[in-house]
């Protein structure tokens, strides 16, 4: 298994990639100096179309550890500053961004754009809050004290407009719905989930099925989730596991649904691989069906491409962005 295209970006180890929604081989690369350890951050603009070509390049002075496209148009996108800042940035434009925010307190690690309410996009920082914007405003439009510890990231649900979830290093994930009664100064989690024994790094909703979660943990585990209320024996709610994928031999970092199939999963880890499984699979059956070995060091995102549902980015601290065929 072989890489298409190669993103390479000497002295800047890849934290984040995304794929646009509107042009379909384009993609945007989150990078920093010394892994995001100290030093500047740098935003990719990629275009896959034979060979790759950069479109655009944006410095930073701080370190950049994810990024998401907007939804409603296609030259912006949002980056996650190590500095605490948000930036919102259109590549038509000058190499400053458009609007740069300064809410959080801590590092800034997720951050991610509804695809149901296009209009807002939320983030994840290491303050333990979660925070939901919208370009139009100079400040946040809601802060959610998620956890008490660092959250690593949060996502909407691709179903329902008023629910994320979050994920943290207390070893949890929580649920949350927006529409919390006017009376609340902040939406208590509608689920929490103890999902793993370590910090969840990563978590992703299904695309086709509404109720159904992966985690990603520093415990070498993927976990499938059914998040629909149960009461559990200490009478909290909680939910299901309903798959639990191990092989990887480090902590996973990222977990990412495809889009086009509901059992395919890919996984991203510090040891240097990623991974491609089903959940389809009956049980003692294996789960795992490729695995992709061609970065030098830890792979900490990939993005299954939003045109072709074979074909994954993967990026790693190797300074490189690998797009390969994950299925044959």
């Amino acid at each position: 298994m072989e890489p298409t295209s190669v993103v390479h970006s000497p002295g800047f180890a890849h934290h984040g990639v995304a794929w646009s929604p509107f042009y379909d081989n384009r993609i945007a690369i989150a990078a920093s100096a010394n892994y995001g350890l100290i030093g500047n951050g740098r935003l990719q603009i990629v275009s896959l179309v034979r060979t790759y070509s950069w479109l655009h390049s944006f410095e930073t002075q701080d370190a950049l550890f994810d990024l998401s496209w907007s939804e409603i148009h296609e030259n912006q996108l949002v980056t996650a500053g190590g500095d605490g800042s948000i930036r919102l940035w259109d590549i038509t434009l000058s190499e400053h961004p458009i609007r740069v925010w300064r809410e959080h307190t801590r590092e800034v690690y997720g951050v991610h754009w509804s695809n149901v309410n296009k209009g807002i996009f939320c983030s994840a920082s290491w303050d333990g809050t979660v925070r939901i914007w919208t370009p139009e405003r100079m400040h946040s439009m809601q802060a959610i004290p998620a956890h008490q510890t660092c959250i690593y990231q949060a996502c909407f649900s691709p179903h329902e407009a008023d629910v994320l979830a979050s994920c943290s290093t207390d070893g949890s994930v929580r649920i949350f719905d927006l529409r919390a009664p006017s009376n609340l100064p902040h939406p208590a989690p509608a689920v929490s989930i103890q999902a793993h024994s370590g910090e969840v790094l990563s978590l992703d909703w299904n695309k086709w099925q509404p109720y159904t979660l992966a985690t990603g943990s520093v415990d070498r585990l993927i976990r499938v989730w059914d998040t629909r209320m149960v009461k559990s024996r200490d009478n909290n709610t909680g939910a299901i596991c309903i798959k639990e994928l191990g092989g990887h031999e480090y902590a996973v970092r990222k977990v990412q649904w495809g889009n086009f199939a509901p059992d395919l999963l890919a996984s991203a880890s510090y040891d240097m691989s990623c991974r491609i499984w089903t959940i389809a699979t009956p049980p003692g059956m294996p789960s795992l069906k490729a695995i992709y070995d061609k970065h030098t060091e830890f792979v900490v995102g990939c993005a299954w491409s939003l045109n072709d549902p074979a074909v994954l980015a993967s990026c790693s601290w190797d300074c490189r962005t690998h797009v390969w065929r994950a299925l044959m």
